[in-house]
């Protein structure tokens, strides 16, 4: 199964994860909805939505560049028209957009509170109901969330616990919409990354440098999604899967190809991956710093 021809929606998508999703996509001719603010260059992040369509149909990909910010219900109701309009139905939903501000209760304001909820949790669950009628009619319907295992271990609520209700909301609803959906035939899943990975998040929130050199390229989350939605959705819902575990099961066994270039040292796992699963890795994985 290939995607040439499939639609995809994806929240998100200028730079980072979700634009190296797009572009792996694109290589196989497959047509790409970028719904994100970003229409004007940011000032410390490259990309906007106009650039990423740049690239994607620069692989082969073709791209529809919309202006939308998921938390306007109005302005996603918008997008899935003119994405259906431009591409005659969806076949593949991405919730990658995503808020991140990992702060302790006293220094999280309300409005960064709010900020993470809407986009993440709530922007999730709209995407997720205005694309299901859609989805419905696709021939190989897939919800993605970019949302992590539901592990109620204390140590991911401690430090950050506004920003773990937002990315557990997304995984809830991996959880109850993969049951709500079964009998449409839409598979609902996660999928999330076994280490840190190199991003503008990461970069200027998480850690800088040192934290990047420890992180993956954003390319595995690419082509664990790709084995993913080319997957029979009536084969795979309702999980929570890890980018090096999907392709493991694929067969692949070079994940060196990941690491920063002439990086041999121990990579940081990711939050919210359980110490069984870092166990489990085939590669040099170590908890992530944060939480030792």
């Amino acid at each position: 199964m290939t995607l040439q021809g499939k639609t995809i929606f994806m929240s998100g998508g200028s730079r980072g994860i979700g634009l190296e999703i797009a572009k792996r996509c694109a290589a196989d001719g497959a047509n790409i909805a970028i719904a994100a603010k970003t229409a004007s260059p940011h000032p410390k992040l490259s990309g906007t939505i106009y650039t990423a369509s740049k690239e994607i149909e620069g692989l082969g990909g073709k791209a529809l560049p919309i202006v939308c910010d998921i938390r306007n219900e109005e302005a996603v109701d918008n997008a899935i028209s003119s994405c259906v309009k431009q591409f005659g139905g969806i076949d593949i939903c991405i919730n990658n957009a995503s808020a991140v501000s990992p702060t302790p209760t006293t220094l999280t304001p309300m409005k960064r509170y709010d900020l993470m909820n809407e986009v993440n949790a709530r922007g999730t669950f709209m995407l997720s109901q205005k694309c299901h009628p859609h989805l419905k009619k696709a021939e190989n319907p897939h919800i993605v969330n970019i949302a992590p295992p539901l592990d109620m271990d204390k140590r991911w609520f401690r430090n950050h616990t506004a920003y773990t209700m937002a990315k557990y909301g997304m995984s809830m609803c991996t959880l109850g919409m993969a049951e709500e959906f079964r009998k449409d035939g839409i598979a609902v899943n996660s999928l999330w990354p076994m280490t840190s990975i190199d991003t503008a998040a990461v970069r200027n929130i998480l850690g800088g440098d040192s934290m990047a050199k420890m992180s993956r390229l954003p390319t595995i989350m690419a082509d664990a999604m790709y084995e993913l939605v080319t997957k029979p959705a009536n084969e795979i819902t309702g999980q929570f899967l890890i980018d090096e575990f999907v392709l493991a099961e694929s067969g692949e066994t070079n994940f060196n190809k990941y690491n920063q270039p002439g990086y041999n040292g121990p990579l940081a796992a990711d939050f919210f991956i359980p110490s069984e699963w870092v166990n489990k890795s085939a590669s040099n994985v170590m908890e992530h710093p944060g939480y030792l």
